[in-house]
Parts: structure tokens; sequence; C-alpha cells
């Protein structure tokens, strides 16, 4: 009998709710990870994950949870699941390095009978062809010795209405044995499970639903661009196709995609159809398309300026919000510094507010921190907002900015005020 029933390895944005759920249903849960940082701010009882707050971390510490940097828990823990990065290298190709060290590090610990599942994104056949070889090296066979199955996370930051627990939880096994396992496992504190046939159908679905997301913000970016040229507000235009009961879902358009998963994960399927020889053009336009909104947002800041006789060499840019979702301090992918980094190329004077980022940075220079916006948003030549959380006060924006980019389509338009 393993003394530990769960060892969550990554401990961020996934593995942290992971292991909070896990352990609110009783589980005897560790955390493990290779920043040491991490691993003491979670013993201290100090949370850096915005749907973790310090009280649920006492929580979970005083009913057992412990992280670690010791990876001699895995051969005493029942199931292990690995929630680590998996970005993208300077090439957009999949980096799955921190898969490959996490996969190397439970290999060298398996015991029989272990649950191993994967969340971290990545492209279909993964699970089998990277992860199931490396842990066999351990002398174990997986479906015979050890148990292996793909679950995708599907945390969503910040929602107030779905989380780990009453969000579907799909799962699949590299064979019927390591599903039914697996899914057995995720039932204890996940309201429901759903199994598909494979490990390759489980990592499919993960990148469906977001190449579904990329593909459809793309669409409304693009049409942003030319109904402004049209004199058409695209904003009005999507809220009267919202009234329509079926056949339509609202996707609004922004400054650019962030996160880690728009951004990212449909990288990994374009990835994955190129191998086989043939190009995802629906992928890459997508991609083209999104990538191109930050200097889109700048070009129409210079429209501003130029409209009011300024040059953007010189002018006060103010940048309001620069987390990539509203009421999170999560900056992963934000479009915020691409557009940074182009105004001040421009020798634009850029300064921001956030109440969620204490210290900003682009490409290694500090960007001033606002402290007083009502002072900072009259003293800039142009505000652009680039973030709606609800802590600003869109009114005073809307009322002492001298001129407005509103990217997010949450301002009354006026002859200040811009939507994108």
């Amino acid at each position: 009998m393993s003394e530990i029933d769960l060892t969550v390895i990554g401990l961020g944005y996934v593995g942290m709710p992971l292991a909070k759920e896990a352990v609110a249903a009783g589980l005897k849960v560790v955390g493990l990870d290779v920043d040491a940082r991490k691993v003491d701010a979670l013993n201290e009882g100090r949370s850096y994950i915005d749907d973790l707050t310090d009280a649920d971390l006492d929580s979970m510490l005083a009913n057992g949870f412990t992280a670690t940097l010791d990876p001699t828990v895995l051969a005493r823990s029942a199931a292990i699941v690995i929630c680590v990065p998996t970005p993208l290298d300077e090439d957009h190709r999949p980096d799955l390095s921190a898969v490959e060290g996490a996969t190397r590090a439970v290999a060298e610990q398996l015991t029989a009978g272990t649950l191993v599942v994967l969340e971290s994104t990545t492209w279909p056949g993964t699970t089998d062809e990277v992860a199931r070889p490396i842990l066999e090296k351990s002398g174990l066979v997986a479906g015979d010795d050890f148990h292996l199955a793909f679950s995708p996370e599907r945390i969503d930051p910040g929602n107030p209405k779905f989380g780990l627990r009453n969000t579907p939880k799909v799962v699949g096994g590299y064979t019927t044995a390591c599903r039914d396992r697996a899914t057995e496992f995720y039932a204890r504190f996940v309201e429901r499970v759903v199994p598909v046939s494979g490990t390759r159908e489980a990592e499919m679905a993960k990148l469906l639903e977001n190449t579904y997301r990329h593909v459809n913000i793309a669409l409304v970016n693009e049409m942003a661009i030319f109904c402004d040229e049209l004199g058409v507000n695209l904003w009005e235009s999507i809220e009267a196709a919202a009234t329509k009961p079926f056949g339509f879902q609202k996707f609004l358009p922004g400054p650019g995609v962030g996160g880690h998963c728009i951004p990212v994960d449909p990288s990994y399927l374009s990835y994955a159809v190129r191998k086989l020889g043939f190009p995802f053009r629906f992928v890459e336009l997508a991609q083209e398309i999104n990538e191109r909104m930050p200097s889109y947002v700048v070009t129409r800041v210079q429209r501003l300026l130029n409209r009011d006789k300024k040059a953007v060499n010189g002018s006060k840019v103010l940048l309001l919000g620069v987390t990539y979702k509203p009421d999170i301090a999560d900056e992963r992918e934000t479009p915020a510094i691409p557009v940074a980094e182009a105004l001040m190329e421009l020798g634009a004077v850029v300064s921001y507010a956030d109440p969620y980022v204490k210290e900003w940075s682009v490409e290694g220079t500090p960007v001033p921190r606002e402290e007083d916006l009502e002072t900072a948003i009259r003293e800039a030549d142009v505000t652009v907002l680039l973030q709606q959380h609800s802590m600003f006060d869109l009114e005073l924006v809307e009322r002492q900015a001298r001129l407005v980019l509103d990217t997010r389509g949450v301002l009354a338009t006026s002859e200040r005020v811009e939507r994108l």
C-alpha cells in the first residue's frame, strides 16, 4: 500500500488546482517541483497562484499537503500526475524538455502498480511515443506493470464558475485497463469523467478545443480591421448576431491572444500535421492574424495621435491592464508586451497601470507603474485599454482621458474614445 495517494509534478496554474481538489477529497498529496522558491512558498503558506488563496493553502497544509524538491517521493506514490509547462521554442516548435525531464524522474522511481498521467498539453502521440519509452526504461511495461494515461488540463484561471471539480475531465489510457484506472482516480475528486478510447484522442481533444477558439478569435480580429475601414461597428454587430439562439457563439476581437493555451496549443497541432507533410492552413493563418493584432493596435494609437496633431515619438502612452485575462495576475503570452515594445521603439513614453502587476518590464526594460490612475489618465496623451480589470473605474477613463483606444469594447465611444 502506497503511503502517498498522489504526487503532482509541476506546481503551477495546472498542478496546484489539481492538488487542492485532491486534498479536499481526502487524498494524501505531495507536490514536486524543481523550483525551490515555489516549494518554500507553498510550505510557508504563500500562494503565487490566482485561483489558490493563502487560506486555501493553509487548509491544504493542515490536511497533509507538502511540497518538495525530492523525487524519491515518487516511489511511494500510488498515482503521479505530470503538469509541467510545454512552451514553444523560438521556431514555434514544441519544447518537451520539461515533460521529458519529469518523465525521466518518474522512470527512476517507478514502482509496479503506479498510475502515471500526463496532463501537459502536447501533440497527439506524445504519451505513447515520448513518455512511454522513457518510463519503460525502468524495466516496467506500460499496461502490464504500471498504468499510463493522458488527461488534458482544462484550467481557466480566474473563472468564478468553473474549476477543476465541476469541469468534465477527459481521460484516455494506453490500454483499456489504464483508462479505467485513471477514470477511477479522477472520479474521486472530479464530478464528471469522460473516458475516450486512447491517449491520442484525449491529446487531440485539448488541441481541438483551443484551435477552435484560436480560429474564431482570428476571424473577429480580422473583421475588426476591415470593419473599421468600412465604418461598421463590429461590436454592435457581434452582439446582434449573439441574439440568435442556435448556430452562433460569440467571440470578441482584442489586442492579441494571451495565456498558455490559445497562442501555443494550436502550434502543437500544426506541428503534428506538418510532420505528415501537410500544411495546417487554418491554424497558420489564424496565428498570422492574431500575432499581427498588437501592431494593429499601435497603428491605431498612431492614428489617434495624428488626429490630435501629435507624433508617437515623445507622446505619453498609458497602458491599462497588462495581464492576458481580466482580474488575474497571469502575464503569460500577454499581447501587452509586443504593444509596449513597438510603442517604445517608436519613441513613445510608455507607462502602465495594473492592480495585479506590481513590476513590469519589456525586453529587460522596466516600465513605470502608475499608482494614481486619475492623474495618469489625465496626463497621458493617449490611454490604451488592453485589459478590463473590474477594479478599473471605466467612467473615470471615459471622463478624464484625452484620447482612448478601447481594445475590449467596454467603453462608450465618443470623440475621444475609439474602439478597436
